[in-house]
């Protein structure tokens, strides 16, 4: 497994499981054509864009083109690496059909074939050892999931840190994995707290 600083834009849920198995990275779904009228996802494409750069992989049919050409108008000017999976004839094993253009998506290609792609786009692994000890329970015992002011106490914690005002416990979890440990989350999480007389 390698890992990769920059966050990849993949777009559906079995493209992330594909790619999980490996890269260790934040991976980002778009859910298709559903990218369009998301604008939180947007925004936090946006960020990554910005702070650690993306990396946009669709699949090669005329879908994927469009998405990926959506993604790299609506960022504008941050860091935006383009990997390119081969026109491969083909089907992916859970599907009853192939794709109305007969090819195989990021899901259906081999590992070997998406590791090469990353290769050719200039993608290599991240020098950063430090892996972050941020979990779901970490976010429980801050306040910031499961209480009954979690969401205001996330969207203070957000707008702190410069992120996307609307994300869902799991999405802020994959963010701050990127950003910090443990220990700087609670800091930041017990000043805004003080800050605003305990929400």
């Amino acid at each position: 497994m390698i890992k990769i600083d920059e966050a990849i834009i993949v777009e559906g849920k079995y493209d992330k499981i594909k790619l999980s198995s490996i890269v260790d990275a934040v991976i980002i779904v778009t859910n298709g054509f559903g990218i369009f009228k998301d604008d939180e996802k947007l925004e936090l494409i946006r960020y990554y864009a910005h702070k650690t750069g993306i990396i946009i992989l669709t699949d090669s049919d005329a879908a994927g083109r469009k998405i990926r050409g959506y993604i790299k108008g609506a960022v504008g000017c941050g860091k935006i690496t383009n990997v390119y999976i081969p026109e491969i004839l083909g089907k992916e094993k859970r599907k009853t059909k192939p794709s109305a253009e007969g090819t195989l998506g990021v899901e259906g290609v081999d590992v070997k074939i998406l590791l090469e792609a990353f290769r050719k786009s200039g993608i290599t692994a991240s020098d950063a050892k430090k892996i972050s000890d941020i979990s779901k329970f970490t976010l429980y015992e801050l306040g910031l999931s499961g209480g009954a002011n979690s969401v205001a106490l996330r969207e203070r914690l957000q707008l702190r840190l410069g992120l996307p005002r609307h994300l869902s416990a799991g999405a802020l979890m994959e963010v701050l994995c990127t950003m910090m440990d443990s220990a700087e989350l609670k800091k930041i999480t017990e000043e805004i707290k003080e800050e605003d007389n305990g929400i």
